[in-house]
C-alpha cells in the first residue's frame, strides 16, 4: 500500500501528531484527492478542545482522526461509476456528508439529513459516527476520499489557499440564499468584521445588494470593511448604541430587507435580539454564525411583523458551484483575504495562531500537506 502523511488527534486537548498511514482507495462513486490546501476554521481550536463539553449531542470522530474541514487539492483518481470527476481536476471538497438515501437526500436538501455531518469536523447526529466511519478522511492529511457529489471544481484564478476558505464563503452564500437577498436591497449584517461577516458583505455587494449596514466591536477592522466599498457600506460600532435603532435610522424608519447574524457562539443574545429590530416589516433574520444561548423571541412580534427567523448551516455543492463561477467571472474577488500557510507539520502551530490573529476575517490560515 502507498503512504502518506496525516495530522491525527489522539487525544482531546492534546496535539496533532503527523502520522504515516495509507493512502484510501476510492470506492466506485468516490473520488481520491491530492490535497493542496486546507483552511482553518477559527472554531477549531475549539472543537478539538471543549466541543464535547459544550455540545455533548454533537459528536466528533472517534479517536485517533483525521480533522481539516476545508481541503482544496487535485483528484488524483476515481471510482470506476465516477462519470464526469477526472484526474487532474482542480477541485474543493465539500466536507457536507449524509447518508444519501432518507426522503430530503433524495430531494437534494443534504443538510437537512438526520445523518448531517461535517467531514473533518463534527457531527449535527448522535449517530454521526457511521458517516465518520465511511469518511474518516479530513484535509489535514497529502490524500482524501470523498463522494463524486462533493467536488466543486474551481477556477485557474482561485488559488487552492483561496479555496481552502470556502466552506465559509460558501456558508455565507447559502445564508443569502436563505435571507433571499436581492439586488437594490439593504442589508444589516451583525459581527460584519467576521470570517462569515465579511464574506456575507462581499457577496451581498455581488449579489447587487445596494447597501450593507454592517456592526462589530473592533474599530479597527469596521474600518477595513468599510474601505471594501466606501459608497455601499456602512459601519458601527457595537455598543454605540442600538442597531436596531441604527439600521432604521439609515433606512429612513423602514429597517434593512434582511438581518444576517454573524455573531459568534459566545456572543450576548441581547446583541443579536438588538439586531433583530432592525429589519423591516416582512423581513427575514437569518442566524448562520450560531449564538449558542437560548434567545428568548417574542413570537408575537414575528408574527405581527411577519418577519421569518431562520437558522442556515454550509450550503450545497451546487451553491459552492456558484461561488467558485463567481470568482471564474470576476464577480467575486478573493484578493481580500491575507492567507497564512504552514507546513502539515506545523499544524498544531497554525491552529493556535488562528484563536489568537487579528486580522478577523480578512485571514485565511490554511496547513499545505
Amino acid at each position: 500500500m502507498a503512504k502518506m502523511l496525516a495530522a491525527r488527534l489522539h487525544e482531546l486537548g492534546a496535539p496533532m501528531s503527523v502520522d504515516t498511514i495509507d493512502v484510501p482507495t476510492p470506492r466506485p462513486t468516490d473520488v481520491l484527492v491530492r490535497v493542496k490546501a486546507c483552511g482553518i476554521v477559527p472554531n477549531m481550536a475549539n472543537v478539538i478542545n471543549n466541543w464535547p463539553t459544550w455540545y455533548p449531542h454533537q459528536p466528533l470522530p472517534q479517536l485517533p482522526a483525521i480533522f481539516g474541514l476545508d481541503p482544496a487539492g487535485v483528484v488524483e483518481a476515481v471510482g470506476e461509476a465516477v462519470l464526469n470527476t477526472k484526474p487532474g481536476d482542480r477541485v474543493y471538497v465539500s466536507p457536507l456528508r449524509s447518508c444519501g438515501s432518507c426522503q430530503v437526500c433524495r430531494g437534494g436538501e443534504l443538510s437537512r439529513c438526520r445523518y448531517f455531518t461535517l467531514n473533518g469536523y463534527f457531527s449535527t447526529s448522535r449517530d454521526g459516527q457511521r458517516i465518520f466511519d465511511l469518511y474518516p478522511y479530513g484535509g489535514f492529511a497529502e490524500y482524501m476520499t470523498a463522494p463524486q457529489h462533493a467536488i466543486v471544481n474551481i477556477p485557474d484564478n482561485m488559488t487552492f489557499e483561496q479555496a481552502g476558505k470556502l466552506g465559509y464563503i460558501g456558508t455565507s452564500y447559502g445564508a443569502l440564499k436563505n435571507a433571499a437577498a436581492a439586488p437594490g436591497q439593504v442589508a444589516l449584517i451583525d459581527g460584519v468584521t467576521g470570517t462569515l461577516g465579511v464574506a456575507s458583505t462581499l457577496l451581498a455587494l455581488a449579489s447587487g445588494v445596494s447597501r450593507v449596514l454592517g456592526t462589530g466591536r473592533n474599530e479597527e477592522l469596521l474600518k477595513r470593511v468599510k474601505e471594501l466599498a466606501p459608497d455601499r457600506i456602512e459601519v458601527m460600532r457595537l455598543g454605540e448604541g442600538s442597531t436596531g435603532e441604527w439600521a432604521k435610522s439609515r433606512t429612513g424608519g423602514e429597517g434593512a430587507d434582511f438581518v444576517i447574524s454573524a455573531l459568534g457562539a459566545k456572543a450576548p443574545v441581547e446583541t443579536m435580539l438588538d439586531s433583530m429590530q432592525g429589519v423591516r416589516r416582512g423581513g427575514r433574520v437569518v442566524n448562520v454564525g450560531g449564538v449558542a444561548d437560548r434567545l428568548p423571541v417574542d413570537v408575537k412580534w414575528l408574527m405581527d411583523e411577519q418577519v421569518q427567523l431562520i437558522g442556515s448551516n454550509w450550503f450545497t455543492t451546487a451553491q459552492g458551484q456558484e461561488v467558485a463561477d463567481m470568482v471564474a467571472t470576476g464577480a467575486l474577488d478573493l484578493s481580500y483575504l491575507i492567507t497564512k500557510p504552514y507546513p502539515l507539520a506545523e499544524v498544531n502551530e497554525a491552529i493556535s495562531g488562528r484563536v489568537t490573529d487579528r486580522d478577523g476575517g480578512f485571514s485565511n490560515y490554511v496547513v499545505i500537506p
